[in-house]
């Protein structure tokens, strides 16, 4: 392990500059999944810490939660896109981020990391507001306003235990479970919740491990993937109607963490996800990169 590492550091001079530096990966529990990905990944965490980074990991489970929930005999529900999270379905949520969160943790354990789980309010981390009702057009074609529940909005991350987490050797592994300000529990989109610890950590770069390979200029071909785009360009190509449905919040996140001073924002499949140290060492383009530009 000692000569691997010699032998990184001198083909990647970047390593200097991030060596120190907070980098934040989100992740689906769908998108690092099986016992083998997992494995790889917590692998690659193991370097990145014996390399002296200090990484940030932030999970969802949006899929996982549908498929519980079903287990259950509840029914998911969306207004125009928009999931509603009742009490049943908060109950949920918590119950499969916290296994997930566990699974991770285990994983990196075993590949020799010494990590923590926790939700994102855990040491008043992640401060967050109810979701205002939303107006909305419903399947009839009738505006309706409706009120998504257990949602949260991030109103301020203090980041001083991640930051004395990482400082003391431990990763922290994040769930996006907020508080409001009664102490009442609210779901919030990782992306989002990503986007805003990654701001919070004056980070070098917020690296997103999607479903697919990046953006694509076509959906239906691998090969027309965009390696590098502006948020103004991805703007354009929002009302092209090429980026849609569940990227839209992806890019949000980017641009929201651009906007707060991260460095750098990236999409990296969870199929390439065996690039991700290499695309962390050395800046080149492993999926999209998302520039201010």
């Amino acid at each position: 392990m000692q000569m691997e590492q010699y032998l990184i550091r001198d083909k990647y001079p970047r390593l200097e500059q991030l060596r120190q530096n907070h980098i934040v990966i989100k992740f689906g529990g769908n998108a690092i999944s099986g016992d083998d990905e997992l494995e790889r990944f917590a692998k690659d965490v193991a370097m990145m810490r014996s390399l002296g980074l200090q990484p940030v990991l932030v999970h969802g489970g949006g899929p996982e939660i549908t498929r519980e929930m079903r287990l259950r005999g509840l029914e998911p529900r969306k207004v125009a896109g928009l999931r509603i999270t009742d009490g049943q379905a908060l109950e949920v949520a918590e119950y499969v981020l916290g296994r997930i969160n566990r699974e991770i943790v285990k994983a990196l354990k075993n590949a020799g990391v010494d990590a923590f789980g926790m939700p994102g309010h855990h040491g008043g981390t992640m401060e967050c507001k109810r979701k205002e009702p939303v107006l909305v057009y419903d399947e009839e074609g009738n505006l309706a306003t409706i009120d998504l529940g257990h949602v949260g909005d991030v109103e301020r991350i203090d980041p001083g235990t991640i930051k004395l987490m990482a400082a003391s050797g431990i990763v922290p592994v994040i769930y996006p479970i907020g508080k409001d300000a009664d102490g009442e529990p609210v779901n919030v989109n990782a992306d989002t919740a990503a986007a805003h610890i990654a701001a919070a950590l004056d980070c070098e770069e917020l690296i997103l491990i999607t479903d697919v390979p990046g953006i694509l200029a076509d959906v239906n071909d691998a090969a027309s993937l965009i390696e590098e785009v502006s948020i103004k360009q991805v703007d354009e190509l929002i009302e092209e109607g090429v980026v849609k449905d569940g990227m839209v919040p992806k890019i949000e996140a980017c641009r929201l963490a651009l906007e707060r001073g991260v460095r750098s924002t990236h999409m990296l499949g969870a199929k390439d996800s065996e690039h991700l140290l290499i695309q962390i060492l050395d800046g080149k383009h492993r999926g999209t990169r998302i520039t201010n530009g």
